[in-house]
């Protein structure tokens, strides 16, 4: 009894100190989000015009990278776990001893080669920097149909690979038992200093940056209107497009959502919503999601953030050492693949990510970073968004106004209801809680996704939605 007081004492001072907080920080919304137009290129901006030119691109590895990298896993230190703390410490060592021998003994990774190069690349100059992308068309279209550009977003430690499960699913619907009334063009850039898009060079590339750099590049492929797809930083990078350019983004949907700012309704339903829950608009599973608040929002949050505050604080010297080693870098990204997928993995030595994975994926994923030496410059896009602190940013305070659609995912690391949610996305034409998968939906669940995506479309182009004011 004396404990439960407790805990309502806490979750009450809790929400006293945000409401103290929230008064003294709230300003008044801005309705507005300007396109950046950088340089984030090496030196001084040219004056010349800039190449405009989309080049081919293929992934290529020389024998001496490989020999390099084999070098260093055979080199590899290991420190034996705790007895009996699986993955509670983060990525066990036992488990990660045996990624390490199947990675230098069974991984193909020229064969993974040919898989990334089965969709077309390209680069193109923006703002001073490459841009890497992948541009999928369908392999066939009913007479007098075209398709809808999508472009999707990947986020932090993942890449553009994420969507390779996804891609056929949207580009030839029909031959996956999807119907054929929607057919997507697909897009899927590499974050500027992801995978083999170009690191910025200048400080203070952010989400509004990379937005603006999307926005042109698809501008540049000749899609005046699309749709826009993400989640982690591909959800925010999404959302400020569809800020920025609002006239051009026919819909927005999303596999995750955050809200910074925080209003006095979010604050009492955080102390109120588990006991009134339809006062706040909660429906059961936002109940069952949520609550209690302090082991579900608060201690996970605490628990889970520690990389977070490093990479947007000091990105550099983590990074440096995770640039330097394989094996360090695979157990940095496996831990977030391991927990971000579920967090009761976390109880099993092997972190359960051969449940929804397999090693091959993975790998390719942890070599997409290896064989671009990205690891630093993608830590930094932490700092980049957060150095200023939450709830700072211009883009936090402007509302979404596009048609939004939002696949609520189980066992994503925080929940965000559609009450808090339409406070920032006014359009909200879609909210489904989805019955299983995590933080990285288009590589667990490809098929759950596009479902989503595709229904939410339909909505959009039924109704013609984006044409209302």
């Amino acid at each position: 009894c004396s404990s439960l007081a407790g805990t309502m004492l806490l979750e009450v001072l809790l929400v006293l100190a945000t409401l103290i907080i929230y008064f003294l920080f709230s300003k008044k919304k801005e309705e507005t989000l300007h396109f950046k137009d950088g340089w984030w290129g090496k030196g001084q901006k040219p004056e010349t015009k800039e190449d405009t030119s989309i080049r081919p691109f293929k992934v290529e590895t020389t024998e001496e990278e490989l020999s390099d990298l084999f070098r260093r896993l055979d080199q590899a230190r290991f420190t034996d776990p705790l007895e009996n703390s699986s993955f509670h410490y983060g990525t066990n060592s036992v488990y990660l001893r045996k990624v390490v021998s199947y990675w230098k003994n069974q991984f193909n990774w020229k064969k993974q080669v040919e898989v990334l190069n089965k969709y077309p690349q390209f680069k193109t100059k923006i703002q001073g920097i490459d841009i890497h992308f992948v541009h999928v068309k369908p392999p066939r279209l009913p007479e007098g149909r075209s398709a809808k550009p999508l472009l999707m977003v990947h986020g932090w430690p993942g890449s553009f690979y994420e969507f390779y499960r996804i891609i056929p699913l949207l580009t030839d619907p029909a031959s996956h038992g999807l119907g054929d009334e929607h057919i997507f063009e697909v897009i899927c850039p590499s974050i500027p200093g992801y995978g083999f898009s170009e690191a910025p060079h200048k400080k203070d590339f952010d989400s509004v940056s990379a937005a603006s750099v999307f926005c042109e590049l698809m501008l540049r492929l000749g899609f005046s209107e699309f749709y826009t797809q993400g989640g982690d930083w591909g959800w925010l990078i999404c959302t400020n497009l569809a800020q920025i350019a609002p006239n051009h983004v026919k819909g927005l949907h999303l596999n995750m959502v955050s809200v910074s700012k925080m209003g006095l309704t979010h604050l009492l339903s955080i102390l109120l919503g588990q006991y009134f829950p339809g006062l706040f608009g909660f429906q059961n599973e936002d109940v069952r999601r949520m609550f209690p608040f302090l082991k579900k929002g608060l201690y996970r949050i605490l628990r889970e953030s520690g990389y977070a505050h490093i990479q947007a604080t000091k990105p550099d010297t983590v990074g440096c050492g995770l640039n330097d080693s394989p094996v360090g870098l695979a157990s940095y990204i496996l831990e977030k693949f391991s927990s971000w997928t579920d967090m009761e993995f976390q109880n099993l030595e092997d972190g359960g990510l051969e449940r929804k994975f397999n090693l091959d994926d993975l790998l390719t994923n942890i070599m997409i970073y290896w064989v671009s030496g990205c690891i630093v410059s993608s830590m930094r896009f932490y700092k980049e968004n957060l150095q200023n602190g939450i709830g700072t940013q211009k883009h936090e305070k402007v509302p979404v106004q596009v048609p939004t659609g939002i696949a609520s995912f189980p066992n994503e690391i925080l929940h965000t209801p559609q009450a808090w949610a339409q406070k920032k996305y006014t359009n909200i034409v879609s909210f489904h809680f989805m019955p299983r998968g995590g933080h990285f939906a288009a590589f667990e669940e490809p098929e759950l996704l596009a479902k989503d995506i595709l229904q939410f479309v339909g909505k959009v182009e039924k109704e013609q939605l984006w044409k209302k004011k």
